[in-house]
């Protein structure tokens, strides 16, 4: 049964949708099923994974949540990355008001991916920046959750409020749902703010932090304008690299069995 892991914050602009794309497509290399979730309206996760957001099959998520198409009437195939998608597209922001009214409004995702969690081994939600109904369906689905983050001083005041949103989602909507790690995106080891950034959140978090930090990288900003994660991009780069490195990590503290290696 798969994994389902939210990648959140509710700070824009930290490199969740980086994060999403890049880990999908890691995973897929190391030979493990994944499914990739799209919960953001901007849908930059759908277009990342060399889906036309402008045409999607049966409406995309927005239709899935309002119980208008099945999952398999929404699925695709990301043919860059070697994983499946639930795409969205601006309609996904009309599901905010027409689902306050419906019932199990916050666990409408959460129920339609029960049907296939056995044909995945990894589902990856990307949540928007924000804390509305939407990314409480991702955080209700999730039985883990990925915060990346830039190492700079407003990141820390913005991960102490993410961090009482979820003691409150624990409480009412998700009681399983743990942090798996926190990560550090946009990394740069010569800078003496993101050093200390660094010590702080080690010290505060302790093993949550991710050994493996995301650097900032211009091949990881290019490989999304074709469609593709930087693995298919440019596998050289030192984006791709690390983003291979965060698979293996992750793969070790969830004891996942990873069927091949990549060169």
């Amino acid at each position: 049964m798969a994994t389902v892991i939210a990648i959140t914050n509710q700070k824009g602009g930290v490199g969740k949708t980086t994060t999403v794309v890049n880990l999908a497509a890691s995973f897929a290399a190391l030979g493990l099923r994944v499914l990739v979730v799209d919960l953001d309206p901007q849908a930059n996760a759908t277009m990342g994974s060399g889906v036309d957001k402008s045409r999607l099959p049966g409406g995309g998520l927005y239709s899935l949540l309002l119980g208008e198409a099945s999952l398999e009437a929404i699925r695709c195939r990301s043919e860059s990355g070697g994983y499946d998608v639930l795409p969205a597209n601006r309609e996904l922001g009309g599901a905010e008001v027409e689902l306050v009214s419906a019932p199990r409004r916050e666990q409408r995702l959460k129920d339609a991916l029960a049907a296939v969690r056995d044909e995945y081994d990894l589902m990856i939600l990307d949540c928007p920046p924000a804390l509305n109904l939407l990314t409480l369906n991702g955080l209700a689905a999730a039985s883990r959750i990925i915060i990346p983050m830039q190492c700079e001083y407003y990141a820390l005041e913005g991960l102490s409020d993410l961090v009482n949103t979820l003691k409150k989602v624990r409480a009412s909507l998700n009681p399983g749902i743990d942090i798996l790690g926190l990560l550090r995106t946009m990394y740069d080891p010569r800078s003496t703010l993101a050093q200390q950034v660094a010590a702080q959140l080690s010290e505060h978090f302790r093993d949550k932090v991710f050994d493996t930090a995301i650097p900032r990288n211009i091949r990881l900003a290019e490989a999304p304008s074709y469609g593709m994660p930087a693995l298919v991009y440019d596998r050289s780069s030192r984006g791709a690299k690390a983003y291979v490195a965060l698979a293996a990590e992750i793969a070790g503290r969830l004891h996942l069995t990873l069927p091949k290696q990549t060169a």
